[in-house]
C-alpha cells in the first residue's frame, strides 16, 4: 500500500511516516495542501491521510481540489478539529472517512486498511 500523508506537524508526519513503513506501508509525506495537489496528481496512492488545519489551503479545499482534480484516492481526514459542522463539511466535501486527534495508530491502520479494500471506485463519464 502507497500512502501520502498530508501534516504540517513535523512531529507528528514523521511519527505517521515511521509508523506507517514498520507496518510495510510506503508513505510520503506533504507538509501544505498546494504540495498534496501535486503529489497525489502525480503519483497514484492507495489512500491519502489529511490534516485540515494545513497552511496555504486547508483541509477541506485540498479534498476538494482533489476530487475536482480526477483524484480519486480515498481521503482519511485525520484532525483536532471535532464538531460535528467540520465532520459533515469534511466528507460532504469528497472526504471517505474521517478520524480525530488525538487517535490510536492502530485504528488509523484498521480504516487505511478498510478503505484500501474498498478498491478503485469507478466514476461516472463527465459529458461536456
Amino acid at each position: 500500500m502507497k500512502v501520502l500523508v498530508v501534516e504540517d506537524g513535523v512531529k507528528l508526519a514523521s511519527l505517521l511516516r515511521r509508523g506507517l513503513r514498520s507496518e510495510g506501508v510506503a508513505a510520503d509525506v506533504a507538509v501544505k495542501g498546494e504540495d498534496a495537489l501535486w503529489m497525489a496528481g502525480s503519483t497514484e496512492y492507495d489512500a491519502i491521510i489529511l490534516d485540515v488545519m494545513l497552511p496555504g489551503i486547508d483541509g477541506f479545499e485540498t479534498c476538494r481540489r482533489l476530487r475536482e482534480d480526477g483524484v480519486w484516492a480515498p481521503v482519511l481526514m485525520l484532525t483536532a478539529r471535532d464538531a460535528i459542522k467540520d465532520r459533515v463539511a469534511g466528507l460532504d466535501g469528497g472526504a471517505d472517512d474521517y478520524m480525530t486527534k488525538p487517535f490510536s495508530f492502530v485504528e488509523l491502520l484498521a480504516r487505511l486498511r478498510a478503505l484500501a479494500r474498498r478498491g478503485p471506485i469507478e466514476r461516472p463519464p463527465v459529458l461536456e
